[in-house]
């Protein structure tokens, strides 16, 4: 039975793609700061006879990380897909501007992944084998107001994400990036009310675990979203404003 590894896995996307991927054969190995979301996940996983074990760990604690993941993986064998989505997403502006909560964005979204790929990524190469699945976001395409540092932290991990992949996809392991656009979920709530075109989470979640299955290099939806984003460069930079302005949480 395959492995997923699955990181932010007590709530949002990250625990909807864990019950999806075990009733698809998978074994899921959780892990999450949250303990009573992870013994929530179980309990349903439980209750469904799936194959699973969790631990409680932050993705920024590299050591404690890892110690975690090699608990899993020796319980549950090595990890043949890891999906990392702990991640967070903070309002930043410039007024007041908050240094420690750009830190906080990055470390999590960016700094966290890494630690997460680092703790998996030797026996996958050891085995020539392995899926790694970044999740990223349409907000990597273009820097937003008052959203600038999660849209740097997306960026940095597509880049790391694309670096990484030219190494190891020789070697037997693939690496999926996947940029969705705006879904609904407890971090979204606060602005769900005014986002156009807001994803609801299984239909974000089958989207992704397609991108999955067929091992997509890279995967943006929606179409048009992305198709947009794509184009705002083009545009005169008071225009780009304007456009993300109707595109986001309303005007910027």
């Amino acid at each position: 039975m395959p492995v997923a590894l699955i990181t932010g896995a007590a709530s949002g996307i990250g625990y909807a793609l864990a019950l999806r991927l075990a009733r698809e054969g998978y074994a899921i190995a959780a892990l999450d700061r949250s303990r009573d979301g992870l013994v929530a996940l179980s309990d349903r996983l439980a209750l469904e006879g799936r194959k699973h074990a969790w631990r409680v760990a932050d993705v920024v604690e590299d050591s404690e990380l890892g110690q975690a993941i090699g608990e899993l993986e020796r319980d549950m064998g090595p990890t043949d897909v890891l999906i990392p989505s702990a991640g967070i997403g903070i309002e930043t502006g410039s007024e007041p501007y908050r240094a420690d909560l750009v830190r906080k964005v990055i470390e999590v979204n960016l700094i966290g992944v890494s630690n997460t790929i680092g703790a998996v990524l030797p026996g996958m190469l050891q085995r020539r084998q392995g899926h790694i699945v970044g999740l990223s976001s349409l907000a990597s395409f273009r820097g937003m107001p008052r959203m600038f540092a999660y849209c740097a932290s997306k960026s940095g991990l597509n880049a790391m994400l694309e670096g990484l992949r030219a190494e190891v996809e020789p070697r037997g392991i693939a690496v999926s990036i996947v940029c969705p656009g705006w879904i609904r979920t407890s971090m979204t709530a606060e602005v769900a009310n005014r986002v156009p075109n807001l994803l609801e989470l299984d239909d974000a979640v089958e989207r992704i675990l397609g991108a999955v299955r067929r091992r997509r290099r890279y995967y943006a939806f929606p179409r048009r979203s992305a198709y947009v984003l794509r184009l705002l460069r083009w545009l005169p930079e008071a225009l780009q404003i304007r456009i993300l302005g109707k595109m986001t949480a309303g005007p910027m």
